[in-house]
């Protein structure tokens, strides 16, 4: 089997990838976004399959770069045959909730009701039409990065002048709904089946950072520490059980991934205690999987998925080698 690409930005978060597919002997190259380099006018390097796994919070680590090699370079591997695991329309979607909103619009999905902005100037004419409290969050986001929720629109104008809209400097301004029971449910996916769910609790007092697993807790945004999340002192701890999410739920986050052409990937949403309803928030085409969760789930997510790269590569290969008999 040709190796597979594993095109990443963030050393940390891959280890538990890089793991599982050195367990059933699968070869591959790890390819840094950060400082990596192609020649679009030449041929595509000789790999079975590539899989995107660049975080759309790599700016928040200085690896700002990598969202655009990425968005560059998924493109020129489809159009020379390599196959991409959540290539350039999901990479899309991932790098721009405003996307991820009309995505929802288009296949009758509940979301919250948002307003796209691109000035600081404007906020708080937008947000004039929604209900408060309201979030605004920059469109290329990524664990929570630089939400900030607003109780009123005087709080809001008062900090607007401030606020970051991320590296696009585009954002959305969003009505906050408050869980019905505290919670909010992350369903995972792989290959079009549900792989797993848990319910997530973090007090309304912390940041908005859910993502479940240890490598992306970072306890406080004024600690020093280097690249890798590990290496903080300690971690806020969230409140993660396993889920049994209603069929309906599961139909929704599985017509999202088929629509946004995603491989892998995680879809979060709430129950809203004003109304009752389910409302979808957040499509992740980038999941680290859960913490412990053979404990949590009954299997490990990264052996499976590194299984299944095995698989979708090995069948790449051979459709490869039948077109050249061809």
């Amino acid at each position: 089997m040709r190796p597979i690409a594993v095109i990443y930005e963030n050393d940390s978060w891959l280890k538990p990838v890089f793991a599982a597919l050195d367990a059933v002997g699968a070869p591959y190259v790890p390819l840094y976004a950060v400082d990596a380099t192609f020649d679009p006018a030449g041929p595509a390097a000789e790999w079975s399959l590539a899989v995107n796994k660049v975080s759309p919070s790599s700016y928040l680590r200085d690896h700002g770069s990598a969202i655009p090699f990425a968005r560059a370079f998924l493109p020129f591997l489809e159009d020379r045959g390599v196959p991409v695991v959540n290539g350039s329309a999901a990479f899309r979607l991932e790098t721009s909730k405003a996307q991820q909103l009309l995505l929802l619009q288009s296949l009758g999905i509940r979301a919250p009701r948002a307003r796209v902005v691109t000035s600081r100037a404007r906020l708080s004419a937008v947000a004039g039409g929604l209900r408060f409290p309201v979030i605004v969050k920059p469109s290329v986001g990524g664990s929570g990065a630089l939400m900030r929720r607003f109780e009123d629109p005087e709080e809001l104008d008062a900090a607007a002048p401030s606020l970051d809209l991320g590296p696009d400097g585009t954002a959305l301004v969003q009505e906050y709904l408050e869980p019905i029971d505290g919670a909010i449910a992350r369903i995972e996916f792989l290959d079009g089946e549900l792989l797993y769910a848990i319910s997530i609790t973090n007090d309304r007092d912390q940041d908005f950072n859910l993502c479940p697993a240890d490598i992306c807790q970072v306890p406080d945004p004024a600690a020093r520490f280097d690249n890798n999340p590990l290496d903080a002192p300690t971690k806020r701890p969230l409140q993660i059980a396993a889920f049994d999410p209603p069929a309906e739920m599961i139909e929704a986050v599985l017509r999202i991934a088929r629509a946004g052409r995603l491989d892998v990937g995680g879809v979060e949403y709430l129950v809203a205690a004003r109304d009752g309803l389910p409302y979808v928030y957040d499509i992740n085409a980038l999941s680290n999987f859960v913490t412990d969760a053979p404990s949590l789930v009954g299997f490990d997510p990264h052996a499976r998925f590194a299984r299944w790269l095995v698989d979708r590569a090995t069948h790449s290969s051979e459709r490869a080698f039948e077109e050249v008999l061809r």
